[in-house]
């Protein structure tokens, strides 16, 4: 029989692996939490095609390395740095394996804070957290080790989602295309209120080879000021582009969620010189004033507009990509 396919591309790993690190510096201790995918390519083709397991790691095996890198890697509190040791370990400990990619999500734990008193600042308590929200930190890496174990690059990409804002003005959506269609009312003041899903690359970096062959060890690939604003940099960079889209989201005198997407983009762009594109998405979270005029009261004009129905759906997505020229 003519075969008329074939394997065209292959990838397997752990999905879902959930992970809460406790690290103690005597009283002190700091925790992050993760949701942690590891995939990986290679020479595993066989496995598909000649039903040959020689070829596969288990991803049980996966599964059971990110843990050991969760007790041992130095770098596990920084998503970037601890996806790029976890891949990296995959690839250099794997002779047959090529490639592993890498995604992460931290969940937002804050420690609480206690009060010292009338008019002092409270103190964060050394070892009690609360969850602060639904937002989410990301990370995306892939490690590729295809042109030989010496010669890894590593491409990050990292973000945040789920931060969910408001403001309830400084916002309008004005002189857009009126045809038979159009229902929605121009407005010059309104909520704007919407979920941000960020993600921005960085440029691609070099990864040692690991000296210990294997990658269990695994040392910082950039250091001093050749670090700064790089994948190794990323706590740093993870707190400029939350500021950056916050800031800009408060501030702007909206136009549309275009306008200030496109703003966000260009700002992060130009104050951070190794990245080198930036998407958001942003759905509208609709508030719908209530019309109160078969009572009398004016509810729906943007200044008495006071009381406002949530809507979950449908909704409104707006996304770009703004990139470095």
């Amino acid at each position: 029989m003519t075969e008329v396919s074939y394997l065209s591309h292959a990838r397997y790993g752990k999905d879902k692996v959930r992970v809460l690190r406790v690290v103690r510096d005597g009283a002190w201790h700091n925790i992050v939490e993760y949701n942690v995918t590891a995939l990986v390519e290679g020479d595993i083709e066989t496995s598909y095609t000649k039903a040959d397991n020689s070829v596969v790691v288990a991803t049980d095996s996966i599964k059971n390395i990110t843990y050991y890198l969760a007790k041992t890697s130095p770098h596990i509190l920084v998503p970037e740095r601890f996806a790029l040791h976890l891949g990296t370990h995959l690839v250099s400990k794997y002779a047959h394996l090529s490639k592993a990619f890498i995604t992460i999500e931290q969940l937002r734990w804050q420690r609480v804070p206690i009060s010292q008193g009338a008019g002092q600042t409270p103190k964060p308590h050394s070892h009690s957290f609360y969850r602060d929200g639904d937002e989410k930190r990301t990370v995306e890496a892939e490690i590729d080790a295809s042109a030989g174990k010496d010669k890894i690059i590593a491409r990050v990409t990292s973000g945040l989602k789920d931060l969910l804002v408001l403001k309830s003005t400084g916002s309008a959506f004005e002189d857009f295309v009126r045809d038979e269609y159009t229902t929605l009312v121009e407005v010059n003041d309104r909520i704007f209120s919407t979920s941000v899903d960020l993600t921005y690359t960085y440029k691609p970096i070099s990864i040692p080879k690991p000296a210990d062959g294997e990658g269990k060890v695994f040392d910082a690939p950039l250091t001093g000021d050749a670090a700064k604003g790089t994948p190794w940099d990323g706590d740093a960079l993870a707190a400029a582009t939350r500021e950056i889209t916050l800031e800009v989201f408060a501030l702007d005198e909206s136009a549309s969620v275009q306008a200030t997407l496109y703003k966000m983009g260009q700002r992060i762009i130009a104050e951070n010189a190794q990245i080198t594109d930036v998407t958001y998405k942003l759905p509208n979270k609709h508030y719908v004033p209530v019309d109160m005029k078969y009572i009398g009261i004016d509810n729906t004009s943007p200044p008495k507009a006071e009381v406002f129905v949530p809507l979950a759906a449908p909704s409104g997505l707006i996304t770009a990509t703004i990139s470095r020229k």
